[in-house]
């Protein structure tokens, strides 16, 4: 019931009778229509990627089924759509009464039309973690990319990741019961075996490729080119992958934390190559021999295309991959300062200990029950 509730009203922000907002659909790239324009390069003659970009899309990185089976919408249909999501943030994110208390019916009503644009935001309860709707950059506009509108990021036919070879669902990026994890939280045993996301070291995908943007924040990264490598800084959580231009794979079975990334240029196009990714970075449950390719290039004055393909004979058939564009990032990249887990730790593993006595002192009945 609830999940046909949400699809109608998505069909309802979605159809030609959507709510106005002030929010226009992005307007074309001028520069991508001027036969013109001639890529531009940099002091040391290759192609210039460098600069602030950002990837904040509303497009999701597999398709909704629910809304549309196909993979482009047309441009009055987006239009509408970013209206509507627009509408949906500005509502939900109206100035509140001090003594407000969260859940009423009226929220609930406000959350219904935000979670109908944008179904991801209803696993944090509208709000992600312990930030609520002010403070996310979720991407304005429906991902643009050759002058299509895309439904997907990804780019198979049916807009999905495929199956593994051994017919389990692609899940999460981090850790799980079956790969070394300890289950949907997390191994509690030491500070070792807590995920990097709780430390701060590393979540999302913005940094370790693919690099994919998260749906709610710092889709922000700066690219610097010198002659023998490229950096490319995430925002998200201020990290710095290294790719080594015209070198060869280490062979040392050393797995950097960002993977083993190599590169040159192939006309305008920046082609990277990484592989020894850790566990710890996993892409669905692939890492030991994930192997991943990307091809930056700069197609306007304004956009860099990013296409990427993930090889893995061992969990996938066959290659796949997807694209979108990055656009000029109106600022600079600020240090991402995030320390929580780190703090809080030592409380982490106490309370676990508190956890496993009280457990032993119960006894097997009570644990049982339990």
């Amino acid at each position: 019931m609830r999940g046909a509730m949400m699809l109608a009203l998505g069909a309802a922000l979605f159809s030609a009778t959507a709510v106005a907002a002030t929010r226009q659909a992005a307007p074309a790239d001028p520069t991508l229509e001027t036969a013109g324009w001639k890529a531009q390069r940099n002091a040391m003659g290759q192609p210039d990627l460098s600069g602030f970009w950002s990837s904040a899309t509303m497009t999701p990185l597999t398709r909704n089924l629910g809304l549309t089976p196909q993979p482009t919408l047309p441009a009055s249909q987006v239009q509408m759509m970013e209206k509507a999501f627009a509408a949906a943030l500005a509502q939900r994110d109206e100035t509140k009464d001090p003594n407000h208390l969260p859940g009423s019916v009226e929220d609930k009503a406000k959350d219904a039309k935000l979670f109908a644009v944008r179904p991801d935001f209803e696993f944090a309860g509208g709000d992600v973690g312990g930030y609520n709707i002010f403070w996310l950059d979720p991407g304005n506009h429906i991902l643009e990319v050759n002058g299509e509108f895309r439904t997907s990021i990804v780019t198979t036919a049916n807009g999905q990741i495929p199956h593994r070879r051994d017919g389990r669902s692609s899940g999460g990026f981090n850790y799980s019961a079956d790969e070394g994890g300890g289950g949907y939280l997390g191994s509690f045993e030491s500070y070792e075996t807590r995920p990097e996301s709780e430390r701060c070291i590393s979540f999302a995908r913005n940094a370790p490729p693919p690099m994919l943007p998260n749906g709610y924040y710092n889709n922000n990264y700066q690219i610097l080119q010198t002659r023998d490598s490229v950096v490319i800084e995430a925002e998200h959580i201020h990290d710095a992958r290294i790719v080594r231009l015209n070198g060869t794979h280490r062979t040392d079975g050393v797995r950097p934390r960002l993977g083993d990334s190599i590169g040159h240029y192939d006309g305008n196009t920046l082609v990277v190559e990484t592989t020894n990714l850790p566990q710890a970075e996993n892409f669905y449950g692939s890492w030991k021999n994930l192997k991943v390719t990307e091809w930056f290039t700069r197609v306007s004055a304004t956009r860099v295309k990013y296409r990427f393909q993930i090889e893995d004979s061992d969990t996938w058939q066959m290659p796949w991959g997807g694209e979108y564009e990055f656009f000029p990032l109106k600022g600079v990249v600020y240090e991402y300062a995030c320390h929580e887990g780190n703090y809080a730790l030592p409380a982490i593993l106490a309370g676990a200990r508190r956890q496993e006595k009280e457990a032993a002192q119960a006894g097997p009945a009570r644990n049982g029950e339990d």
